[in-house]
């Protein structure tokens, strides 16, 4: 029997792709392997917690900030030495404490990397405004030095590195992996369409008219701005078009705000965060799906919106360009290109057959993106 020790930043229920990365795994692990999975918490047990498959710790989210990273390294240890590797989904929080442990007891450790987590907290505190390919070749300084160069350290020392896309392991290279410790495992997706008409996914939102549809953390490289920037001009090409954003995050009143003083009211919808039983309705009430982000490792809501069926627009960046076939699945645009965007959605919005074209060709290419590959990579590579 083979034991493995994930270790999270978050779990459910949390959402974000580390939460339910780590839910897949320890519901699906193969024959032969056992999972314990550790995480911090908002509480320190929930009502389901004692029908999972597997061993889950959780750490006490609200102990103070360098405590609660003591009591995370404890208990790595503990659990460490009960097992035969750690894999870590972050390189910091999650991925410092385990590589610790594995170097004291001596086992294996790997990495899965889905960004660049100092990058993230630079714009998130206001101390870059670079996108991310070009924060790679910047000086950095004081707390973002730190972080840019703690994870890199941990990804150096980790005895496998896992990424989830070319783009990303191209990053990871660039910080000084070696070239054979990086693993490309494309993410498998197992969203579940809604069965629900058009009309009756609409009348159940309660939003009519023509739907574009946007999803994502509300942080400023995902490019909602611009696409409320845009919507008087796209009102011109339909006045039923409607933008519906979902998701939550530090640019929710900024972009209520420009919502109300653009007078966008009942044209421009911020839902919140959404199930993934709710996507599948959202999914199933729009006409397209637009991804206009300056940063994407490899993004989940580009399959989901595939698998339901829905043509999809996304930024040409990151893994983005893994996906989309320009033309072929979907179109490609450039970040923030007002015009780019606006033609692209223009020629989505009037072209049925382009519509029906990317739609049946989304649905082929997410089916080469299956959960069961996924997984099956993922424990080959941690037991090899």
């Amino acid at each position: 029997m083979h034991k493995i020790l994930i270790t999270s930043g978050i779990f459910s229920p949390d959402i974000g792709g580390p939460a339910s990365y780590a839910m897949t795994l320890g519901k699906n692990a193969p024959n032969g392997f056992s999972v314990t999975i550790m995480a911090y918490s908002n509480r320190l047990k929930y009502p389901d917690d004692n029908k999972l498959p597997f061993k889950l710790i959780r750490v006490w989210r609200k102990l103070p900030k360098g405590l609660r990273h003591l009591v995370y390294l404890f208990k790595v240890l503990s659990e460490a030495g009960k097992n035969d590797i750690l894999f870590s989904l972050n390189a910091v929080s999650a991925g410092v404490p385990s590589l610790i442990a594995a170097k004291i007891r001596r086992k294996r450790f790997f990495v899965k990397v889905v960004g660049d987590y100092a990058w993230e907290i630079a714009v998130h505190k206001r101390k870059s405004s670079l996108l991310i390919n070009d924060f790679q070749d910047v000086a950095k300084r004081g707390f973002i030095n730190i972080l840019a160069k703690t994870q890199r350290r941990v990804c150096q020392k980790a005895d496998g590195v896992i990424v989830p896309s070319e783009y990303l392991a191209g990053m990871v290279k660039k910080w000084g992996v070696a070239p054979d410790k990086i693993h490309v495992i494309y993410n498998g997706v197992d969203f579940q369409p809604s069965d629900l008409t058009k009309e009756e996914a609409r009348k159940k939102i309660g939003i009519p008219g023509n739907l574009i549809i946007s999803s994502g953390r509300l942080v400023p490289w995902k490019g909602f701005k611009m696409l409320i920037k845009i919507m008087p001009k796209l009102l011109e090409i339909n006045q039923f078009l409607r933008l519906i954003i979902i998701g939550d995050g530090p640019e929710k009143k900024s972009l209520e705000l420009m919502i109300k003083n653009m007078g966008l009211d009942r044209k421009v919808y911020l839902v919140g965060k959404k199930s993934k039983e709710e996507m599948a309705v959202y999914f199933a009430a729009a006409d397209m799906f637009i991804l206009n982000s300056g940063y994407e490792g490899f993004s989940h809501q580009i399959l989901e919106a595939m698998a339901a069926g829905v043509p999809v627009i996304a930024s040409a960046i990151g893994g983005n360009k893994e996906v989309i076939r320009q033309g072929h699945n979907g179109f490609l645009v450039r970040y923030n290109d007002e015009f780019n965007l606006i033609e692209a959605i223009k020629g989505m919005h009037q072209s049925q057959e382009l519509r029906d074209e990317f739609a049946a060709e989304g649905r082929e290419t997410v089916a080469k993106y299956s959960l069961e590959q996924m997984i099956s990579k993922t424990f080959q590579l941690l037991n090899s």
